[in-house]
């Protein structure tokens, strides 16, 4: 019997586990769930300004930098010492959907084609990676927070803007994948 560390395991398993971080995060500390704010906690620790956005005591969500630690060291342990070397499994359709825009190299979580320092020259890769990004962090602060904020947190609370959130996230990302990405990827 193979080991479980090694294969993908069902995305319910991920579900329940995210799932049960809200409420253990409620009950034995009073915090919230979300990754964005720890953008700005981070860029108040690191570069002290004069912005009132950066003027507030950060060290009271010291908490954030251990999460998002726990995050970069687990990434780093299943990408070293849980990974099988074994190439991505992809259903064949998204394989000859993706060989035709150019993406054949599909044995990386990120294409090279798209995601890498020499595709940034690209009219493709600049769009993905610096407009999206921008798009990416401008609706983040616009929104109040990211999908795991609002989606996860937010909505384990009844915030009705966080549902709000939610659905413009949902909508956004079937456009998104549904039109706006073939159209780069076509480039």
């Amino acid at each position: 019997m193979p080991d479980l560390s090694q294969q993908p395991w069902p995305w319910y398993a991920a579900g329940i586990i995210i799932g049960l971080i809200v409420p253990a995060l409620l009950i034995l500390g009073n915090k919230t769930f979300g990754i964005s704010s720890n953008l700005r906690h981070i860029c108040a620790a690191c570069f002290p300004a004069d912005l009132p956005f950066f003027k507030y005591d950060w060290k009271k969500e010291i908490w954030n930098f251990y999460f998002i630690g726990g995050i970069i060291g687990g990434a780093y342990i299943a990408s070293q010492y849980l990974s099988t070397g074994n190439p991505i499994t992809i259903h064949p359709d998204l394989k000859t959907e993706l060989a035709g825009y150019g993406i054949t190299n599909l044995n990386h979580l990120l294409p090279p084609e798209i995601f890498s320092f020499s595709s940034l020259f690209t009219l493709r890769g600049f769009i993905m990676l610096v407009i999206g990004g921008f798009l990416v962090g401008f609706g983040t602060r616009y929104a109040g927070g990211c999908t795991s904020g609002h989606s996860i947190m937010g909505l384990s609370n009844l915030q009705w803007p966080s549902l709000v959130a939610t659905i413009c996230f949902m909508v956004g990302g079937f456009i998104t994948a549904n039109y706006i990405l073939p159209w780069i990827l076509s480039l």
